[in-house]
């Protein structure tokens, strides 16, 4: 399945990887996993990340990111990751590379790059970057397994989704025999501060539902200001909130930025994924996003999410 890009990483002596921006613990974990097989396994190769910074992965081994002049790009490989469309890759200079290439788990949107692999019966990207160094047989050190293994727990919400497969078990097992700490990783992932819970306490008494008892919040800018928080946390960082509320099947979680309102959708039943894609969005079936223009387009997704949980109940 991964010939191909195996075939690219071996031509290229210069390799940038990218991923979607505002990274979650998959796309940082598949990056610096990637980074690290390469590193291990043609170690006089240059291999750089690109991309924004998120303070909730700090702690990974080279969560900084490289700072890279234009010219890197000049006869090198772009490796995009945990990406299903281009706007939403962080740093967009990937197309200034000889050769591109995509690994992905998301629901297939379009094609922009020179090859790509797109399955989407994988948890994670995280996954399948596991699954591509063993297919190709490349050494995994600690390092490696333990960044693929952050972002595999954190898209299968620990094992928890119907995403995880006997699949997942046999790529996590091949992780825990690198070397994985996940008493250590733990220690680091799900570590939580004391004004931290105080907030989501707060985002849980907003919690508001439709008639058809879809859960969402609506955060404005004003709120966000008061509360001393930035809309990206709140966006991804509440919507947990509303999981496993007894009789709630589909919550969304809206949060206005400067110019956009975030939102974030999320069902333990059903297929929300059409009504992110209606508003500009994508993802997975029970777990997508979109960043809509106002309050009044994020109340008709709203309507949307209602009719469907109302069509299906």
């Amino acid at each position: 399945m991964f010939e191909a890009i195996f075939d690219c990483i071996k031509q290229y002596d210069t390799i940038i990887i990218h991923r979607h921006s505002r990274p979650d613990g998959d796309a940082m974990g598949s990056q610096l996993g990637m980074k690290r097989i390469i590193k291990e396994n043609f170690p006089n190769k240059a291999v750089y990340t690109v991309g924004d910074s998120s303070r909730f992965f700090e702690f990974m081994e080279d969560a900084v990111m490289d700072d890279i002049p234009d010219s890197t790009y000049a006869g090198a490989l772009a490796i995009l990751l945990d990406s299903a469309v281009p706007s939403l890759i962080s740093d967009d200079r990937y197309s200034l590379a000889a050769c591109t290439a995509r690994i992905d788990h998301h629901i297939y949107c379009e094609t922009f790059t020179d090859v790509e692999v797109i399955d989407t019966s994988f948890e994670s990207c995280c996954g399948m970057v596991t699954a591509f160094a063993v297919e190709c047989g490349l050494r995994l050190n600690k390092s490696a397994a333990t960044a693929l293994y952050t972002g595999m727990i954190t898209d299968s919400g620990r094992f928890r989704y119907d995403s995880t497969t006997a699949q997942t078990f046999r790529l996590a097992s091949v992780l825990m025999e690198a070397g994985v700490d996940t008493n250590e990783l733990f220690r680091h992932l799900y570590a939580d501060d004391f004004q931290n819970k105080q907030l989501k306490a707060k985002f849980t008494l907003k919690i508001q539902f439709t008639s058809n008892k879809v859960a969402y919040i609506y955060t404005t800018k004003e709120e966000l200001a008061a509360l001393g928080v930035d809309p990206f946390s709140v966006s991804r960082g509440m919507v947990g909130t509303m999981a496993d509320i007894k009789g709630v099947d589909v919550w969304v979680n809206f949060t206005e930025s400067e110019d956009a309102v975030l939102c974030e959708l999320r069902s333990s039943r059903y297929n929300i994924n059409p009504i992110a894609v209606k508003y500009g969005g994508g993802g997975h079936q029970k777990a997508s996003g979109a960043s809509v223009a106002d309050r009044d387009t994020a109340m008709a997704m709203l309507d949307d999410l209602d009719a469907l949980q109302g069509g299906l109940a």
